[in-house]
């Protein structure tokens, strides 16, 4: 709508992952650099959290799109209340056949697929996506399915991506053997003022193939900064949003005015439908998404 009034060739601020959009602050990149050296190490068990619309997905999606062939991922994001079987996910996320297949025989196929994986040299990971869901008993069944791992090789490799309320859960007493086996993790907090003006800068770069510092004014960006919290995703609904204002309007930059008139709009329609920080952002929780394989 926007894109050709404001010389960009795709929408700068989709809530979507979009791996060549990532952004990388200081605590991004110490983010990435362990759960890399978590694979290549290879730790048991890598963590990764931090509130909704951080860049948790985002930038495990990066990891692995950088690691390429050397390595076979399974991910496993279905992580709600009904939650099943964890031996049945597993192998379904690794595209192995599970039905009809007891436990035993579920586990000696998972064993065999692992094998089969390390005499060809490739790692094999599982990205648990939105584990803050899984229960006590889920995590503990996912600490047995570690188990497969043999003598000093690491022949499962297990990422679990979540929430603030995942780090909590794994504290508690009764959880103390799986913290155990975590051996790389990191928490994601929201961007700073003097990040979140990057941030929108680098999109913009990127959508546009060139620098255009001008096009989100600095006091724009600060406003920005104040309403979202410093939160990735809902930095990129106002600037989405702020763009069709400008564009309604003639603007050929967003400046102040154009944030303050989006803000005081949406708090005349009875306010932001998010709540930066917390766990009902958007009301529908995370929206980000990891290919389910990702192999050669």
């Amino acid at each position: 709508m926007y894109e050709k009034f404001y010389g960009l060739t795709r929408r700068p601020f989709s809530i979507l992952p979009q791996a060549e959009f990532l952004y990388l602050t200081a605590q991004h990149r110490t983010a990435l650099s362990l759960l890399e050296y978590g694979i290549l190490k290879p730790s048991m068990f890598s963590l990764i959290t931090g509130d909704i619309g951080t860049g948790k997905s985002t930038l495990v999606r990066h990891l692995l799109a950088r690691l390429g062939a050397s390595i076979s991922v399974g991910v496993i994001s279905n992580t709600h209340k009904a939650f099943g079987e964890l031996l049945e996910w597993t192998l379904q996320a690794f595209g192995l056949d599970f039905r009809g297949k007891d436990k035993v025989e579920m586990f000696q196929l998972l064993s065999n697929f692992l094998t089969h994986e390390f005499v060809k040299n490739r790692r094999v990971v599982l990205v648990v996506d939105e584990a803050q869901n899984m229960t006590v008993d889920a995590l503990e069944e996912l600490r047995m399915v570690s188990n497969v791992n043999a003598d000093r090789h690491h022949l499962l490799q297990i990422i679990l991506i979540g929430q603030t309320r995942l780090r909590e859960k794994i504290r508690m007493p009764v959880m103390q053997q799986f913290a155990q086996r975590i051996e790389t993790d990191f928490h994601l907090k929201p961007l700073s003022m003097e990040d979140v003006e990057g941030y929108i800068r680098h999109r913009i770069k990127v959508a546009s193939g060139r620098d255009v510092p001008e096009l989100f004014e600095t006091d724009a960006c600060r406003l920005i900064y104040r309403i979202s919290r410093g939160v990735p995703r809902v930095i990129n609904l106002i600037c989405d949003t702020a763009l069709v204002y400008g564009f309604a309007a003639g603007k050929q930059r967003i400046d102040l005015s154009i944030i303050d008139e989006l803000h005081r709009d949406k708090q005349a329609q009875g306010g932001w439908l998010f709540e930066p920080g917390s766990d009902h952002v958007g009301g529908s929780g995370e929206v980000e998404q990891i290919p389910t394989r990702a192999t050669a």
